[in-house]
Parts: structure tokens; sequence; C-alpha cells
């Protein structure tokens, strides 16, 4: 999968290296993954009220089956990364931090600037405003990914999608403590960590590791190439029936009556009844796909995939800025045709012009973060 940012909206599979997943399969998770940053956009213009009321129902909202799609993703390639490029823990911290950060930082601050910005020049309401008050809290506060632990529930301006990162992130550091150490340490550190993060993200952590469960699993199985394609046609046409029929609202009741912590909100977490049987849908569908031999049709669209696939870190979570921009500034008549097309252009020119920025920004500091770590030569042993 692509290389442009962290977690399963980043990384190339090496399949030279790993002859278990070949080209197609390496494109087909790319494109799942590039499907899934577009299904969120458009979810987003359901949940931000671009489209009208007609529009909505027409249209199925898979925007959190798409972010589940991503945590599945996101724990198989942080699973090969471990495997065949990351053999130490400075090395894992380090490729970890620069790929969230080269897109992370530099979004963040933008949206603080522009919330700011818009607030004092026109004093029209911005979302979240109260942050823009003590930007030296609120700005580490998002950078240390704290906005989903515990009791907080905390977006920055206009960043709807961070909450994800706040999940994902925390996951990262749990898998590298897990992985690389051993013992009383290994122990140590992943009950350290679980304990910081609180009881909400304790719940997604299954749909997680999922991911790393597929990538091991898939090292020892074969499909036949007819069970695979009537599996991954189960898959969909089961994802279609779950978007129509929309469970969630139900289940979302049922979590919220189960939850034992009455002094913390649910928050991003409350959807955890549907996330589990999409997670397992996800799963189903991606085992299938590496033997249904898709790979001639997906030979075909390679460019467009791994275009598309190149930008959906910076697509993913720059498009609710824009959006948050666009509102504050200029009235929106829902439902408008040319309003909808203005605005997919805007999202899509602000994610193309940030990809330069964000990969040049990876490097350096994928440079940094090894030079910080050299200095501590027991992170560095395999």
């Amino acid at each position: 999968m692509n290389n442009q940012a962290g977690g399963a909206h980043a990384h190339v599979l090496d399949t030279a290296r790993d002859p278990s997943l070949d080209p197609s399969f390496s494109l087909y998770l790319d494109a799942a993954r590039g499907l899934a940053a577009l299904a969120v956009v458009v979810a987003h213009f359901g949940y931000f009220r671009i489209l009208d009321d007609a529009q909505i129902a027409r249209l199925p909202d898979f925007g959190r089956e798409a972010v589940i799609a991503f945590f599945v993703l996101s724990g198989f390639v942080i699973a090969y990364s471990v495997r065949h490029k990351h053999r130490s823990l400075a090395d894992y911290a380090a490729a970890r931090a620069a790929r969230l950060y080269s897109v992370v930082l530099p979004v963040l601050l933008l949206a603080f600037a522009l919330a700011t910005l818009v607030r004092h020049a026109t004093g029209l309401p911005v979302s979240d405003a109260y942050e823009l008050g003590k930007p030296w809290l609120y700005i580490p506060f998002h950078l240390a990914f704290q906005g989903d632990t515990w009791g907080f529930a905390e977006r920055p301006p206009w960043l709807l999608p961070y909450w994800s990162l706040d999940y994902e992130a925390w996951y990262y550091v749990l898998f590298g403590c897990w992985h690389f150490l051993a013992g009383r340490r290994r122990w140590l550190a992943a009950g350290a960590v679980l304990l910081l993060v609180g009881p909400r993200l304790w719940l997604l952590l299954p749909v997680w590791l999922s991911g790393v469960a597929l990538y091991r699993w898939q090292q020892g199985h074969v499909l036949g190439r007819t069970v695979a394609r009537a599996g991954w046609l189960a898959t969909v046409v089961l994802v279609a029936l779950w978007g129509w029929c929309d469970p969630e609202p139900w289940l979302r009741g049922v979590a919220q009556q189960w939850w034992p912590f009455a002094g913390i909100r649910m928050g991003s977490a409350d959807r955890v009844l549907a996330d589990y049987p999409v997670a397992l849908l996800v799963w189903v569908n991606f085992a299938c796909a590496r033997h249904a031999g898709f790979g001639i049709v997906l030979a075909r669209l390679a460019r467009p995939i791994r275009f598309l696939a190149a930008h959906t870190f910076t697509l993913y979570l720059s498009h609710a800025l824009v959006i948050g921009v666009w509102q504050t500034l200029l009235p929106i008549e829902r439902g408008s045709a040319h309003e909808i097309v203005a605005i997919a252009v805007a999202i899509a020119l602000t994610a193309l012009a940030l990809n330069p920025l964000t990969e040049v920004l990876r490097k350096r500091l994928l440079r940094g973060f090894e030079g910080m770590l050299a200095r501590a030569p027991a992170l560095r042993t395999p």
C-alpha cells in the first residue's frame, strides 16, 4: 500500500519481500483504502448538511464502516511492517511518529490558524472556538492524541475525523510495547498504556488487532479461487444490506445502556456493537480478496488506484477543514449541484497541495526521530 502517511492511510507493501502479498492484493488494499476515504468524505457531505434531505436519503452512509476498514487495514499494515521493515523499537517508533506527524502537524496548525483568523476577522462563530483561546494548551494536547482518553471528548477546530487518530496512535504505542518488549517490561508497559488511555480505547482495540490477526492468518492459509470469490461477493452483499437496514442506531442505544462507566461519555466508541460485525465482514472480505484473482482488473487501474491511495491521509484529515471554513464563510444552498462540485473540488485541491509538503516533512521528521532515538541504544536492540 502507498507510502504517504501513517497506519491504514499509508505504506506500499513490498511484495518482493513477502511473496504471500502479491501485487494484486497490494493494489486491492490500496483501492479499499482509497474508497474508504471517499466514503468518509461523502458521509460528511451528509453530516454537515451540504446534501439535502432527499440526497441524504438516497445515499447510504458508510462513513463509520469506512473508518472500521481503516482500523483493520492499520493493524494489518503494522503487522507487516514489524516483520519486514522495523526490527527494533527505535526504528518502529521513528517510522510511526514520522508518518503521523507529517500530516497531523501541518493540518492541525492550519486548522488553528485559519479558525483564529476567521474568528477575529469576521466575528463569525467557529466550532470548538474555546480551544482557540489556549492554543499553547490544546495544540500539544491534540499532538499527544489525548482527545478520547478517559473523560475527554475533544476535537480540534474543524477536524472532526481527528478522533480516529486518537485511537490509532495509541494502538501503535501499545503494539510496539507488546511486540518489542519481553517479560515483565512487556506487561508493565502494555498495562501502563491501557491504563493511560481509558476504557473507550479498549473497546475498539479488538477491531485494530483483527488486522494483525489477518496478516498472521493469511501467512499460512490459502483459499480456493471459487471459495474466495464467493466469500468476497457475500461480504459485499452483506455490507450493502447492513447499510440498507442500518441497525446501528439500535445497537448504539444498547451499548450506551450497557456502558458501566457512568462518569465517562462513550463518545466515539458508542457504535462499538455495530463496529464488531462490520470489522468481521471487512476481515473476511480482505481474506477472500487475497485469493480471488482480481489481478487483471486491478492492474488496468493501477495508476489511479496508487494515486488515490497516496492522498488518502491528507484527504481524510483535511476535508472537514475545507468544509468547516466554507460553511463558516459562505452560505450553502443545500443540495445545490454546483456547490457540491465546488466544495468537492476545493477538497481535492487541498489534499493535492498538502501532499508534497507532508512527504518532505515525513522524511525530515524521520531523520530527526531516528537521530533522537539513536541516543537510546536499548531501543535499537531487535
